[in-house]
């Protein structure tokens, strides 16, 4: 009787071991939905009912943030199929792929590491692969210099200013963090909401304007980490969703299971390149590009909810 006690003892600490270990990693997915129109509309570009009908109506794409106790990463996932016929998960033989953008404006690879806080992207530029140290903060994106009398953060690349509803003055934009009381669920955990407040000085129509740009930034402390699909937009915990017009990225569902070390540390043959290195890689690549743009429309940027004061 006594060693049948000691035995189940010893296999509910197990379980209970096994359960513990199992709450501290796993995968969780997020999804990215833009809406072109809308994006460009937020940009100052003047759209006419033909332009908007050629527009696609939204444009998804799917990320995946992986955990471990002690690391993370986060990068985009493309549906792959099966040719085995096999793949987990009774979904008709589909496999995941991981894959690198590179390129000014893709998506990046990121890495944490929860005990010093440390952050790095990882990216290709020119079939090399860099890696970046980065962290998590409110703050702008690099503000690179489009040259031809343009400027990031709006205006339509290649036109001609007087064609641009909204011209942003030079300067870095102004941030606010706006704390609310709201709160809501998602995947099950509390979040609670902050507002990040990007201002900018522009004409509009001539006119001196504040350009407020807006991001609802839900996060949550229940996971035990920090973590952000933009590292831009960050004040605390885990942030499970990013809402603004036209552009969100929002966790869709949570697996806890086993993930390996390796998923989750950044590649140690990439290259390491500095915040200004790069910065001035970039400028260098778009003035190369400049020239053989000025005949077309540039894509708009990227553009949350925009309120003229």
């Amino acid at each position: 009787m006594k060693k049948i006690i000691i035995a189940f003892v010893g296999l509910f600490a197990f379980t209970l071991s096994a359960s513990a270990q199992k709450k501290t990693s796993g995968a969780i997915q997020f999804e990215t939905t833009v809406d072109p129109a809308a994006l460009a509309t937020a940009n100052g570009m003047q759209l006419n009912d033909e332009m908007r009908a050629r527009m696609p109506k939204a444009m998804k794409s799917s990320f995946e943030l992986l955990f471990t106790a002690t690391n993370a990463s986060y990068m985009p996932v493309v549906e792959t199929e099966d040719s085995n016929g096999g793949g987990g998960g009774g979904g008709g033989g589909m496999g995941r792929m991981m894959m690198r953008f590179g390129g000014a404006g893709g998506a990046r690879e990121y890495y944490y590491t929860f005990a010093d806080q440390k952050l790095v992207e990882v990216f290709d530029i020119s079939d090399t692969t860099y890696v970046m140290q980065s962290k998590l903060a409110v703050a702008n994106p690099p503000q690179l210099n489009m040259g031809g009398g343009q400027r990031q953060g709006g205006n339509n690349a290649g036109a001609p200013a007087s064609q641009n509803a909204v011209q942003f003055l030079p300067g870095p934009p102004t941030l606010e963090v706006v704390k609310t009381e709201e709160t809501k669920k998602i995947l099950g955990f509390d979040c609670k909401k902050v507002i990040i407040k990007s201002i900018r000085k522009a004409k509009v129509l001539d006119m001196d304007k504040d350009i407020v740009d807006e991001t609802a930034v839900w996060y949550t402390t229940d996971l035990g980490f920090n973590f952000s699909p933009n590292p831009n937009m960050w004040t605390e915990g885990a942030v499970l969703a990013l809402e603004n017009k036209g552009n969100s990225t929002v966790a869709t569902s949570i697996e806890y299971r086993g993930v390996s070390t390796k998923d989750v540390t950044a590649p140690k043959k990439a290259t390491p390149i500095t915040q200004e290195e790069y910065q001035k890689k970039m400028e260098s690549m778009m003035s190369r590009m400049r020239g053989m743009g000025n005949n077309r429309g540039g894509a708009a940027g990227q553009a949350r909810s925009i309120i003229i004061n």
